[in-house]
């Protein structure tokens, strides 16, 4: 995939009105709700980027809010997500990928509240820089808490969407070191299409469930 402009409005308009179907398909299960507007989520943020491109990086409005949304947010977000749908008995397990999130979102928004956040163009994708201390400690808490939590999450599909957001962050380590993280959430966006696939499991189960009306 080229990034670009174009390229991330596309993508996140698509996964954008995935996320929408799959809220729309988890109406009648509230716990599920929040990983159902995970993609919702993860499509507007990619149409933020786009912003992004149109105002050739800087440290703007655009890259203000991209920055909120891919940081503390998700880093919060998924784990607390992740809780609400998890059956009972993995529950207790997940507190740790929660605290690690709860602590790596309060660290990232003082970052994102005392230092400027930048973007820059570099050819075909965008860094971000934050300036971070112990930048390794809070992406370590980052990927306890998004891809941790997703793993222990006793939810086959849910252990599925982790391995395949484990895979992206591997490979964006790997070949797109200095962008990582923009090119990492845009893995992220495209793979969380297979929660609408999730939703629509539940529900079935929870229909089949109940059974048919008297």
């Amino acid at each position: 995939m080229c990034w670009s402009a174009t390229a991330d409005l596309a993508a996140g308009a698509g996964i954008a009105a995935v996320g929408a179907a799959a809220v729309i398909c988890a109406a009648r299960r509230p716990r599920d709700l929040p990983l159902a507007a995970l993609p919702l989520l993860l499509g507007a943020h990619q149409i933020v980027e786009a912003a992004v491109w149109h105002n050739e990086g800087g440290s703007g409005p655009a890259t203000v809010a991209w920055a909120v949304i891919a940081l503390p947010l998700l880093a919060l977000w998924v784990p607390v997500a992740v809780l609400c749908a998890a059956p009972a008995h993995a529950r207790r397990r997940l507190l740790v990928p929660l605290a690690a999130g709860a602590a790596t979102s309060a660290v990232l928004a003082y970052a994102l509240a005392t230092r400027t956040v930048t973007a820059e163009i570099r050819g075909h994708t965008v860094g971000y820089s934050l300036g971070l201390s112990q930048a390794a400690l809070v992406v370590l808490g980052y990927l306890v808490a998004t891809i941790g939590s997703l793993l222990v999450s006793g939810d086959r599909g849910l252990v599925l969407f982790g391995v395949l957001v484990a895979v992206g962050a591997a490979v964006s380590f790997v070949l797109w070191r200095q962008e990582y993280i923009s090119t990492w959430c845009a893995f992220a966006a495209l793979c969380s299409v297979v929660l609408l696939r999730w939703v629509g499991r539940r529900r079935r189960a929870g229909t089949a469930a109940v059974g048919p009306a008297a």
